[in-house]
């Protein structure tokens, strides 16, 4: 199973892809992030957004999506921008027939560091670890969606140990 992790955001948008290996251990496949530039029009960047996720889509072909939910407790306009970008890269997903799960930070850090208010080291660590990668692709954002694809890896063992899928 192929699951990709998407860390959503206006300016960069960091992407893991990950292969489920066996019991709960995963290889990475490819990472990266979707950049878009500063001086071009708000539209325009959700449009590069949007068509560079078809682009991911159609090349990886992930079996899943797991995205970052939103959690901003101070500034309104980046919150804002940041949603917008979110539901576009969704969106594009969701237009190639892929199954998006949600995850807010608390979860991810909760199934990848057993701490939901780990600091970015840490996660960056156990994604490394549980990747077995000799060093963490950067930047935060590409650690970041490999987290999202990891939370995802186990949440979706946890529910079939359970007998919930």
């Amino acid at each position: 199973m192929k699951i990709m992790g998407i860390d959503p955001g206006l300016a960069n948008t960091g992407w893991g892809l990950i292969e489920s290996v066996s019991g709960y251990s995963a290889e990475l496949i490819d990472c990266g992030c979707l950049n878009t530039p500063p001086g071009v029009s708000f539209s325009e960047r959700l449009n590069m957004l949007y068509k560079k996720s078809l682009e991911l889509s159609e090349k990886f072909s992930p079996d899943e999506v797991a995205v970052e939910k939103l959690f901003f407790a101070k500034n309104t306009k980046t919150a804002m921008q940041v949603a917008h970008a979110r539901g576009v890269i969704m969106l594009a997903f969701h237009h190639c027939r892929k199954n998006i799960e949600e995850y807010t930070p608390l979860e991810i850090k909760q199934a990848v560091v057993g701490y939901g208010r780990a600091d970015k080291n840490q996660v960056k660590f156990m994604v490394r670890n549980f990747l077995s990668l000799s060093s963490m692709p950067g930047p935060d954002h590409v650690s970041d969606a490999l987290a999202a694809a990891l939370c995802h890896l186990t949440c979706r063992k946890t529910k079939k140990i359970l007998g919930e899928e």
